[in-house]
């Protein structure tokens, strides 16, 4: 199932500049997974060392966030976008 995936300006020197990129998977995990085979080290700026959302990253897939969905097992259905969206904090 191919996803477009919209990668964040920091991000983007993983994927040579692209603000947005198509991957594979049918859930959230599986298309982490393979964006990192195309662009090795982005999944680790991502995830944690434990495997999950960063905690000032945010994952949409569609309009909804991941984290009130099922998180990494959020299904990924063809042709959906999902967006990579780091917090922002000021003050």
């Amino acid at each position: 199932m191919a996803v477009s995936v919209r990668i964040p300006t920091i991000l983007r020197t993983y994927t040579g500049g692209e603000s947005e990129v198509s991957a594979e998977g049918g859930t959230l995990a599986a298309v982490l997974d393979d964006l990192d085979a195309s662009y090795s080290g982005i999944k680790g700026r991502i995830l944690d060392e434990a495997g999950n959302l960063r905690r000032f990253v945010n994952v949409y897939v569609g309009n909804d966030d991941v984290r009130f969905l099922d998180d990494l097992a959020t299904a990924t259905p063809d042709g959906v976008q999902i967006s990579v969206i780091p917090a922002v904090a000021g003050g």
